[in-house]
């Protein structure tokens, strides 16, 4: 029996198998592999990741907060950090550290699996909302709550999907901060296609689009005391309001967005709603994630590489950056490199 009667408007459920949990990684293919490699013409490597423990302390978000390092032990409470050896084989001389850590997996550069974001919507047709995810999966069955047997556990839709697909292709890069600088904005469809224009930036099925607009940079300036309100007031971001620019990424064949500030999308408040007057905080998220499968990720570290596109007049790159596989999770940290 199927998992939904009825599918969002606009979503592309059932249209890579009933079953499906990659959404639109399915059109990473190995023909856009090579053509991603293809973009490699001086071996040069830029890492996109910030450092783990920023933004620093609580951060932007009061749920996620930094990684905790600890020694690991022995059953008898001895740390193995360091250990000698020698305490149990007098003639060796190896001393070993381990350690173990306490991490939120979006708590910095980040991978957001498909069972990250759901809506409450009615896909059995019966009048009735439920909590659904992705190609119609559901709350509490298929990904599991702290109070549900199992839980917290994504039985579906986790990042390991995204993890084993092999996240390597091409990335295409819009520099928004060269437009903006650290102002706020918010870009919808008109400003992002003349951006485009001008950076000379074609996007194709199977991209992964990258935008650069300083947020990270600022991230990094604060050193670990991150002020949230300058920070969530500057930069700019896409405009997830805007249904002509959602019909665009939905149009443009991209298999994920990639971003340097924390939600992709513009936070601000929405004007319009839903018949009932009920709508998505975060409409972007609800497109990509809910209804068409587009990973998005948060937080990555890009000014060296925008720098360094804008100063060869190129906008395209290889990009790796495979998750963490740790089945059940519905986010990852990540180190993205990207090869010029």
């Amino acid at each position: 029996m199927s998992r939904w009667q009825h599918r969002p408007s606009g979503s592309n459920w059932g249209e890579f198998g009933g079953d499906d949990q990659r959404g639109r990684m399915n059109l990473l293919t190995p023909e856009r592999r090579l053509a991603a490699v293809r973009e490699v013409r001086e071996g040069r490597v830029f890492c996109l990741s910030l450092p783990l423990d920023y933004p620093g302390g609580v951060g932007l978000w009061e749920t996620r907060r930094p990684p905790q390092l600890v020694a690991t032990h022995f059953p008898n409470g001895r740390p193995a950090y360091p250990h000698r050896l020698s305490e149990a084989a007098p003639r060796a001389t190896d001393v070993f550290c381990d350690d173990a850590v306490t991490l939120c997996l979006q708590y910095s550069t980040q991978w957001d699996a498909l069972g990250h974001c759901g809506s409450e919507f009615d896909a059995d047709g019966d009048g009735v909302r439920e909590s659904v995810f992705y190609n119609g999966y559901r709350a509490g069955s298929d990904i599991a709550g702290p109070d549900d047997p199992g839980g917290p556990y994504a039985r579906a839709l986790g990042i390991e999907n995204l993890a084993r697909l092999g996240v390597q292709g091409r990335g295409v890069l819009i520099d928004l901060h060269g437009e903006y600088g650290r102002a706020p904005a918010t870009v919808g469809y008109e400003a992002l296609m003349r951006l485009m224009a001008a950076q000379h930036v074609e996007v194709e099925t199977g991209d992964f689009l990258c935008l650069y607009t300083g947020f990270a940079d600022l991230v990094l300036e604060m050193q670990k005391r991150p002020d949230r309100e300058r920070l969530l007031r500057s930069c700019a971001a896409l405009d997830g309001a805007d249904e002509r620019l959602l019909r665009w990424i939905d149009d443009s064949g991209v298999v994920a967005l990639c971003a340097d500030n924390p939600a992709v999308e513009s936070m601000r408040p929405r004007a319009d709603a839903g018949a009932d007057g009920r709508h998505a905080l975060l409409p972007l998220h609800e497109l990509c994630l809910f209804k068409l499968g587009i990973h998005l990720a948060e937080l990555w570290y890009l000014r060296e590489l925008a720098q360094w596109l804008r100063q060869h007049q190129r906008t395209r790159f290889l990009l790796t950056a495979p998750p963490l596989d740790l089945p059940g999770a519905v986010g990852s940290p990540v180190t993205p490199l990207a090869t010029v």
